[in-house]
C-alpha cells in the first residue's frame, strides 16, 4: 500500500487533490461546530459558560496526541523502509502538533482556573502533555540544528519513535493516577458520558481541526517537496 505513495511527484499530485477538500471541509466543520458550541449547546450546571472552552480544549489535546502518533509511524516507515517522504511528513507535522500542543495547555489553565482555583498543577496529564510539548520543540530543534538532511531526519525520528511511549501515559495517567483532571469522558468502551447536546458539537469541533491539520499538513508537505527539489538541482548543478 505504502508503495504507492513512495514516488514524491505521485503523492504531491495525490496530496493537491485532496487540499481543495480538506479545506472547504475545515471552513464547513469549523463554522458549524463553533456556531453550536457558542450558541446552541446550553451553560453546564455547575462550570455555566466556562465549559464552552472545552470546544476547544479537548480537540486540542486530541490533535496533539494524534499528530504526534502521525509523525511517530511516518518516522518508523522512514526508518525502516526509507520511505522517501515519511521523513518529510513527519517534519511538517512538528510545528502543527505543537501548536496544538500549545492551545491544550494554555486552554487547559484557562478553564482549570476557574474550576480548581488555580492555573496549573503538578498533575499526571497535565505534566505528561508538557513533556509531549517540550518533545515537539526538540525534534523541530533537531532538525534546525544537523545541517545534513538525511542525519536530521534519522536523529529527529529517533526522538519521534522514542517520545512515543509518552503517548499511552497521556492516555491513561487519569486512570493510573489520583489527579484534578476528569477522566476520560469520550473515548471509554462503556460508552462516552458526555450528554448528548455536548458530545455531537464536540465530534464536530475535533473533525474540523483535524480537517485543518491536514490542511495545513498538505501546505507544508508541499513546500517540503519544493524545497527538496531545489536542493537537489542546486547539487546537481554544483556537480
Amino acid at each position: 500500500m505504502l508503495h504507492r505513495f513512495a514516488n514524491p511527484a505521485r503523492f504531491g499530485r495525490i496530496i493537491a487533490a485532496i487540499l481543495p477538500w480538506s479545506a472547504g471541509l475545515t471552513v464547513v466543520l469549523l463554522a458549524v461546530g463553533l456556531y453550536l458550541a457558542l450558541f446552541v449547546v446550553p451553560p453546564d450546571y455547575q462550570q455555566k459558560e466556562t465549559v464552552r472552552i472545552m470546544f476547544v480544549h479537548v480537540p486540542a489535546a486530541w490533535m496533539a496526541t494524534m499528530i504526534y502518533a502521525v509523525m511517530a509511524v511516518a518516522s518508523a516507515s522512514a526508518l525502516i523502509w526509507k520511505h522517501p517522504v515519511a521523513d518529510l511528513t513527519a517534519k511538517a507535522s512538528a510545528p502543527i502538533g505543537a501548536g496544538f500542543t500549545f492551545v491544550a495547555l494554555a486552554t487547559g489553565a484557562l478553564w482549570g482556573q476557574p474550576m480548581w482555583g488555580t492555573w496549573w498543577v503538578w498533575a499526571a496529564r497535565l505534566t505528561s502533555v508538557l513533556i509531549l510539548f517540550f518533545l515537539y520543540l526538540g525534534y523541530i530543534a533537531l532538525w534546525e540544528a544537523i545541517e545534513d538532511p538525511g542525519r536530521a531526519a534519522k536523529a529527529a525520528a529517533i526522538l519521534a519513535l522514542v517520545g512515543a511511549a509518552n503517548l499511552p501515559i497521556i492516555k491513561f495517567s487519569v486512570d493510573w493516577w489520583n489527579t484534578l483532571h476528569q477522566p476520560s469522558s469520550i473515548l471509554k468502551l462503556s460508552g462516552s458520558t458526555i450528554h448528548a447536546s455536548m458530545l455531537y458539537p464536540l465530534l464536530v469541533m475535533i473533525a474540523g481541526f483535524t480537517a485543518f491539520f491536514v490542511t495545513v499538513l498538505i501546505i507544508r508537505v508541499q513546500g517540503e517537496l519544493a524545497a527538496r527539489r531545489v536542493r537537489a538541482r542546486s547539487l546537481g548543478a554544483d556537480g
